[in-house]
């Protein structure tokens, strides 16, 4: 009899890991409720898999745990009539070394797959076809093209009468799909974050620091992208959106810029460091340090 009350108390988790397996089945759960997809960049698949899989060994991790839990105090529990402490056990070696080991393999696991996978993201290319320079600014964005040579300056979000913000007339970055892509990061104030939701990665925006990512859009279509760190007063404001297009749509893009279709606020040229509220930071040459030499 109490076999079959073991099992029965065992079958709960497999139950549970089966009923979650065969739920699986939609996209944004085969993605782990991810934004976007795996084709939005080359490395937004990269990036999937690293998340599902972990999830699945540490939902692996947890039902084992919860299951030898249930199985202790179960097997173990006071039954009645019993009285004082049940059976104490200690120093047993196997055990100690079984939940020494695991974890260590599983931290070890992860760090090799993130190591091995953020290498891969991280690697400069060597000749992008587009280079990008964007400033964070409170609370607002610049896009300079840089290998084309015009710039957008961006305001910040504003509301309409109704109280929502206007999500219309957000900065806007253009890219073009399947092109290789530099985007040189850097910060005109305080600490910022470049984040574009669907692209699945993020890189902070250090003042006197510039940060660099390099990827290929491979989706054409509009994201939205928004500051991931708390910069101040209207961090929430500090919106932007990315339209991945066509290459002929980006160059009439960057051929309208410079005619001065969107004028004031973009034109030809670069709009540089000249706008950094922080003007004593090294290597721009106004620091202390560089004023006593």
């Amino acid at each position: 009899m109490r076999s079959k009350h073991r099992l029965r108390w065992a079958a709960v988790p497999i139950g549970v890991a089966v009923a979650i397996i065969l739920a699986g089945c939609t996209q944004e759960q085969l993605q782990g409720w991810l934004p976007g997809d795996p084709e939005t960049t080359n490395h937004t698949s990269r990036i999937i898999g690293l998340w599902v899989t972990s999830w699945i060994v540490l939902l692996i991790v947890g039902l084992v745990t919860w299951a030898l839990i249930l199985w202790a105090a179960v097997v173990y529990r006071r039954r009645k009539g019993q009285t004082g402490l049940p059976v104490q056990l200690r120093y047993n070696l196997p055990v100690e070394i079984f939940y020494t080991i695991v974890p260590l393999i599983l931290v070890l696991g992860f760090f090799a797959f993130t190591a091995r996978d953020q290498a891969a993201i991280e690697e400069p290319i060597a000749d992008p076809d587009v280079k990008i320079e964007v400033f964070g600014k409170r609370w607002a964005w610049d896009f300079n093209y840089v290998t084309d040579d015009a710039y957008y300056s961006g305001v910040q979000a504003d509301y309409l009468p109704n109280g929502q913000l206007d999500t219309d007339n957000l900065p806007v970055l253009v890219l073009p799909v399947n092109q290789t892509v530099e985007i040189k990061i850097e910060s005109r104030d305080v600490i910022h974050s470049f984040w574009v939701v669907d692209f699945l990665y993020k890189k902070d925006m250090i003042p006197g620091k510039s940060n660099y990512m390099y990827f290929e859009p491979t989706k054409e279509g509009t994201y939205a992208g928004k500051c991931a760190e708390l910069c101040g007063e209207y961090h929430a404001n500090m919106l932007f959106t990315v339209e991945v297009v066509s290459q002929d749509e980006y160059d009439a893009y960057i051929a309208s810029l410079k005619a001065g279709d969107f004028a004031p606020y973009g034109g030809e040229g670069q709009i540089g460091a000249d706008f950094n509220v922080n003007q004593n930071l090294p290597g721009n040459g106004s620091s202390i340090e560089e004023d006593m030499r």
